[in-house]
């Protein structure tokens, strides 16, 4: 690999996923010489890309697998929702009047998409579902790059971006145990967060985070970064804020990826270590809401929750990895997953006095609530009355984090005089510009995807 460090390159892009590949798939096409630094093993190349599934888009009317319309507005009152309104407007609004124009894009570089999965219909109209997952999407962009000339570096661990007085000049990577610098005309950061390193972690949430799972890539552990922040750049987002889902408890500590997720919450009783419930588990549907549940199991004792479900709700959601616990009542289910027997069959029971009657609807927002019950279930509040009864524990699953790099809407980062001449930034090391909190499914996609764009067009202009 010593031969990468005897070329000038246009750009250098720094992360082997989404946003990295469609920065230098866009930069290459203008002819500009590009090399990828993936820190993986090529194996494992396309860090929290390969766990994927889908991407949310804009549409005005039907568009490929997609169906109806989906406008700017909607898209970006449900954002507004799930962030409670912290996000960046402008680029929040860039990002959702340019997802309608990437699906074609993606299309024409061997993306494939497939209709809505059992299980996912009510994302039908807002979130297009790659065929083949997030892995046949990250192969299919490599095929493009490596067809348009893109060197590939795999198990390149970038140490230090070198800027000087507000300039890119050249990145020291380590690859194969030889330590390069590798020089570049303009540099891509898309290395994603830092939710692979527990230390900072923790020193970011308390030792509470020590418990948490990480559902993506062991390989994002923040080095750029820490870096580039360490260099003066600035900083958006909280390092407390990520997009956190609780998962199955009996998840790898590493990359279980989304088939860890679990979709049950809705249809569920969610207790918590002393088998007491502790949010509305109706509180809306599960593609805008689901990101929330891992926050919330974070805050319980031990950081974990258990998920309760009766018979009648156990084809209503995506299948599960592991299968459930399974008992023929709730004291029974309650032993099992070794909570208080008494105290869950009273928390159930407290619960099903408080249903009412009303018609069910698991694909919408129905308003079956619960009535005097605190804290209330809003929607799909049916008694757990039907056996066999299921069980599942939740833990902490940690997507990636918002702390990252500030850009404007050129995708440029801002340094600590102003914009950086010919540094850019896209994915999750910049997410935070637009995700304050929460999350929305599909929306990790569109952002890196816009503005993995936005940055490879961008700097191969200034090259140019």
């Amino acid at each position: 690999m010593s031969d990468l460090a005897g070329v000038d390159w246009d750009l250098v892009v720094v992360g082997g996923g989404n946003a990295a590949l469609c920065a230098a798939i866009e930069a290459a096409e203008t002819g500009a010489r590009v090399v990828l630094l993936e820190g993986a093993p090529e194996f494992y190349r396309g860090g929290n890309s390969r766990h994927t599934r889908n991407f949310r888009c804009m549409h005005r009317g039907p568009l490929s697998v997609l169906t109806d319309a989906y406008g700017e507005d909607e898209y970006y009152d449900d954002l507004i929702r799930v962030t409670k309104g912290q996000t960046d407007e402008g680029l929040a609004r860039l990002a959702i009047t340019t997802s309608e124009d990437c699906l074609p894009w993606m299309e024409n570089h061997g993306v494939r998409f497939q209709p809505s999965l059992s299980g996912t219909l009510s994302l039908s109209r807002t979130n297009a579902f790659f065929l083949g997952g997030g892995k046949a999407l990250v192969n299919a962009y490599y095929n493009t790059a490596e067809d348009l000339g893109v060197a590939i570096a795999y198990e390149a661990q970038v140490k230090h971006v070198v800027v000087t007085g507000g300039r890119f000049e050249a990145v020291e990577v380590e690859i194969g145990g030889e330590r390069l610098t590798i020089r570049g005309r303009a540099v891509v950061l898309a290395s994603g967060g830092f939710q692979s390193d527990l230390d900072w972690l923790a020193r970011a949430w308390g030792p509470a985070a020590r418990n948490f799972l990480i559902r993506g890539t062991p390989y994002n552990r923040g080095v750029v970064l820490k870096d580039m922040l360490d260099q003066g750049a600035e900083s958006v987002g909280d390092p407390t804020q990520c997009h956190a889902v609780a998962i199955d408890g009996r998840a790898p500590q590493y990359d279980g990826g989304i088939v860890t997720r679990l979709d049950c919450v809705p249809f569920s009783v969610v207790v918590n270590r002393d088998g007491e419930r502790f949010y509305d588990e109706g509180e809306d549907v599960w593609p805008k809401r689901y990101a929330i549940w891992g926050r919330l199991v974070a805050a319980q004792p031990d950081q974990v929750g258990y998920s309760l479900i009766d018979a009648k709700s156990r084809d209503l959601f995506m299948p599960s990895v592991f299968p459930p616990i399974e008992a023929g009542s709730i004291g029974e289910l309650a032993e099992k997953m070794g909570l208080p027997r008494e105290k869950v069959e009273a928390t159930v029971a407290a619960f099903n006095a408080a249903c009412r009657p009303g018609t069910f609807h698991p694909t919408e927002l129905d308003g079956l609530a619960t009535e005097g019950l605190e804290p209330a279930k809003t929607n799909w509040a049916r008694p757990l009355d039907t056996p066999p009864y299921y069980g599942y524990s939740l833990r902490p699953g940690v997507t990636f984090t918002y702390l990252g790099l500030k850009v404007d809407d050129t995708a440029r980062v801002t340094g600590p005089e102003g914009r950086y001449e010919n540094v850019w930034a896209a994915g999750e090391i910049m997410a935070g510009s637009i995700l304050g909190q929460g999350y929305l499914a599909g929306f990790g996609m569109t952002i890196g995807t816009v503005f993995g764009r936005i940055a490879g067009r961008e700097a191969a202009a200034h090259v140019a």
